[in-house]
């Protein structure tokens, strides 16, 4: 684990001081890289932020550590989210983090597995969102920690039911999942 966990902490804790020493530190950088491709100031605060409940996502699941400085990671997830948002733009030239912030090709390595965990997950919730109201009704329910059986009496369905229908609900989603260019080549 690397030292600068202590973000971490504040990410998982809530804690207020510590976030805001989290956008003192790293919101400006994060800042000027963005306006210094084709963002404005809202583009660099929601980037920012939406980096920033990755990370506590990321953060909470007990087999994350931090093994490269924050502020790289920080970073690295940030110009992720800022090319894929380019792309939807249809923009393309960028100038390299590397002005904004210095850090090892490890990092690089390491945060990529990340960003593309993160990019997975994004997609396959949107994909989930275009599935009919029922599927997703049971999927986003069963993605919670309450048992089958809970969450059908929820429902209003039978125990039988919801796991028949979840079976369902589930394959029809792996085969969108499967369709989508994000997951072609996997």
């Amino acid at each position: 684990m690397h030292s600068d966990k202590i973000f971490l902490t504040y990410l998982k804790e809530n804690d207020i001081k510590g976030i805001n020493e989290i956008y003192l530190l790293f919101a400006g950088k994060v800042k000027g890289y963005i306006l210094n491709n084709s963002g404005n100031a809202d583009d660099a605060a929601d980037i920012f932020q939406e980096a920033l409940i990755d990370i506590f996502h990321l953060a909470n699941k007990p087999d994350f550590v931090l093994t490269c400085p924050f502020e790289a990671f920080l970073f690295i997830i940030c110009k992720r989210k800022w090319l894929n948002e380019l792309k939807k733009r249809s923009q393309k030239p960028v100038t390299e983090l590397h002005d904004y912030v210095s850090y090892s090709e490890d990092s690089v390595k390491v945060v990529e597995v990340y960003a593309n965990q993160i990019e997975e997950e994004h997609t396959i919730m949107a994909i989930l969102e275009t599935m009919g109201d029922r599927c997703k009704s049971i999927i986003k329910a069963c993605m919670g920690t309450d048992s089958q059986s809970i969450i059908a009496e929820k429902l209003g369905l039978s125990y039988a039911y919801l796991r028949k229908k979840k079976s369902e609900c589930m394959s029809q989603l792996r085969n969108l999942v499967a369709d989508h260019p994000v997951f072609k080549n996997k």
